[in-house]
């Protein structure tokens, strides 16, 4: 099955779809999947072809961890695609050299940005380094695309993660990812290390409580998966945003290779898709175990 791609021809479509707990089930564990859309604006104005700029996509991550609304825990997923605009890069976080004009707010380019793939993406494709733009983009254009998909994806986040700690006073959440074969030469790094099934990232033990990462490490492990943690993905702008564990405050990335469950190329579900989503079932069901025991009294 290959996931469903939309071009959107009318006015900014909703800019994510959210599955709440079961009622009376609820429990402060919040996830989202901030890649994993596929539904391209109109007014992209792209120059790549499609199929290379959905190299890009996290396609059907949050089908994957479908399982976490039954136990209790809410899902909330981007529709649209992150090349497009990223809902894990602050707002800051922007390349002047793609604008017509001088950015009317701040500008903090981050290591992303170099690498393209900061706020907006400048470069994708499988290699990562195809121009998406034979263009400058407006002013107007970005800061619309900000308004109507960036702010609101991150304002119903923050919401969900601050009504969780109100009502129970912990919460704890998942931000879900697939990664390429290619990661570390994505991300320029030299490696002779195997990318590992999944790679946790908590920002070297920054974002959330050891326990909470080494539990969810051994979860994964127990089902057969290798595991490496902040090699070589750290977490970006939510998880560094959103993780205070002093606080009770837990935040923690999980990324999952794309080779486990899909055809790079096409986007088709493999062979692998159905057991590892079953897998991925279990995995969520001893998380939302765990958090039920972490509960403040």
């Amino acid at each position: 099955m290959i996931a469903t791609v939309l071009t959107d021809n009318a006015a900014p479509s909703a800019p994510f779809t959210l599955r709440l707990a079961e009622p009376g089930r609820e429990i402060p564990l919040v996830c989202d999947s901030p890649h994993s859309g596929t539904r391209y604006p109109a007014d992209f104005g792209h120059a790549i072809a499609l199929e290379d700029l959905r190299a890009g996509e996290d396609t059907d991550v949050h089908v994957l961890w479908d399982a976490l609304p039954t136990l209790g825990a809410s899902l909330l997923a981007a529709e649209f695609p992150r090349s497009y605009i990223d809902p894990n890069r602050d707002v800051t976080d922007i390349d002047p050299g793609m604008l017509d004009g001088p950015w009317p707010g701040a500008v903090e380019s981050s290591e992303k940005t170099r690498l393209g793939i900061g706020l907006v993406w400048r470069d994708a494709g499988h290699s990562g380094r195809q121009p998406i733009y034979d263009r400058r983009l407006s002013i107007a254009e970005v800061q619309a695309r900000i308004a109507n998909y960036h702010a609101p994806y991150q304002a119903r986040l923050l919401a969900l993660i601050d009504d969780a700690y109100r009502r129970f006073g912990a919460v704890w959440h998942l931000n879900l990812h697939s990664m390429p074969a290619n990661s570390y030469e994505g991300l320029q790094i030299r490696s002779d290390k195997r990318l590992a099934d999944f790679v946790l990232g908590d920002r070297d033990g920054v974002t959330c409580a050891a326990d909470f990462t080494a539990m969810v490490a051994e979860a994964l492990r127990k089902r057969g998966f290798n595991v490496a943690l902040n090699d070589p993905f750290k977490g970006v702008a939510l998880i560094s945003r959103l993780g205070r564990p002093a606080q009770d405050r837990h935040s923690l990335q999980i990324e999952v290779h794309r080779g486990l469950y899909m055809d790079e190329v096409t986007r088709a579900r493999s062979a692998g898709f159905e057991p590892l989503r079953r897998a991925l079932g279990e995995v969520a069901a001893e998380i939302a175990a765990y958090v039920r025991t972490q509960i403040p009294e």
